[in-house]
């Protein structure tokens, strides 16, 4: 049976291959977020209005659009939510599992601008220290700043 999907995958070269492969396999949304500390050590947290009341603080995070790279991800979705200028630094982590979505998360050092947050998505933007998160974080965040940043 292999043999003959083989030949017929072969008989069905270009186009054809792409409409396949693309209706078989999932179809996946790329969450960026971006570690971003400031010259003084301290991580931006963003305490956004769409997430949960009891987790409202976390990270910078946006999904990618497409053609984009994931790196300029989190430097658009900075900029967009706070005014902020950031250059993105090393890849962190990359996970998946939830549903359609990995989750893709960069250093970044905040390199100027002026804090204006975006209201819409944003209602407060701080600067905290490792050593002093808030409560009402997402966890998943939380661990991504401890295990990056380590006291």
């Amino acid at each position: 049976m292999k043999r003959i999907v083989a030949r017929a995958w072969k008989l069905v070269r270009g186009p054809l291959q792409w409409r396949i492969l693309w209706f078989a396999h999932a179809k996946f949304m790329i969450g960026v977020t971006g570690v971003v500390r400031n010259e003084n050590g301290q991580v931006l947290l963003l305490k956004h209005r769409m997430w949960p009341a009891d987790r409202p603080w976390g990270l910078p995070t946006g999904y990618a659009i497409k053609s984009e790279e994931f790196p300029e991800t989190i430097v658009r979705e900075v900029r967009e939510e706070t005014g902020l200028d950031v250059v993105p630094g090393p890849l962190v982590q990359v996970t998946s599992g939830y549903r359609l979505r990995v989750e893709i998360a960069y250093e970044a050092l905040c390199t100027g601008g002026t804090l204006k947050i975006d209201g819409f998505e944003i209602l407060e933007a701080k600067w905290f220290s490792v050593d002093a998160l808030p409560a009402g974080m997402q966890e998943c965040h939380v661990q991504l700043i401890k295990a990056r940043f380590p006291n």
